[in-house]
C-alpha cells in the first residue's frame, strides 16, 4: 500500500510530485532544494546555508513519516558545482554521524530556481 507524505514543515512541491511516498516500510523523499517552507523562497547564501536548509527539509519529511536520519539508507546529492563538494559534505556529515547511508554525488548543469544543491533520500525501517 502506498502512503503519500506531506508536511507544511517542508516546502510544498513546485511541480506534479509528492514530498515523499512510503511503500513497504521504505520512504522515498523527492529531491529537496533549499526552500524555506515558511517563506516559500530559496534560501540565499552559499552552499553551507543551502545544504543546511535542505537537510532541515529532509528532517521535517522524515519526522512527518515517522522516520529519522538513522533510517536513511541512500542519498543522492546534486550540486551545481563540484567545487562545493567539501563544504556540502561538512554540513551533510553532521546529520549522519553514526549510520551513514550510501550516497552518490553529481554535478549537474542547473538546478530548479537556481539552487546550489538538491538531495533526494530513501529511508527504510
Amino acid at each position: 500500500m502506498k502512503r503519500i507524505i506531506n508536511t507544511p514543515k517542508a516546502p510544498a512541491a513546485i511541480g506534479p510530485y509528492s514530498q515523499a511516498i512510503e511503500v513497504n516500510n521504505t520512504l522515498y523523499i523527492s529531491g529537496q532544494i533549499p526552500i524555506n517552507p515558511a517563506t516559500g523562497k530559496l534560501v540565499e547564501g552559499d552552499i553551507t546555508s543551502q545544504t543546511e536548509q535542505v537537510m532541515k527539509n529532509i528532517g521535517a519529511i522524515l519526522e512527518e513519516a515517522g522516520y529519522s536520519f538513522s533510517d536513511v539508507i541512500k542519498s543522492t546529492c546534486l550540486l551545481a558545482s563540484m567545487d562545493d563538494f567539501k563544504a556540502m559534505n561538512s554540513v551533510y556529515g553532521k546529520y549522519y554521524n553514526e549510520k551513514e547511508p550510501t550516497r552518490a554525488a553529481f554535478a549537474v548543469k542547473a538546478l530548479p530556481l537556481g539552487a546550489l544543491i538538491e538531495i533526494e533520500t530513501i529511508a527504510s525501517k
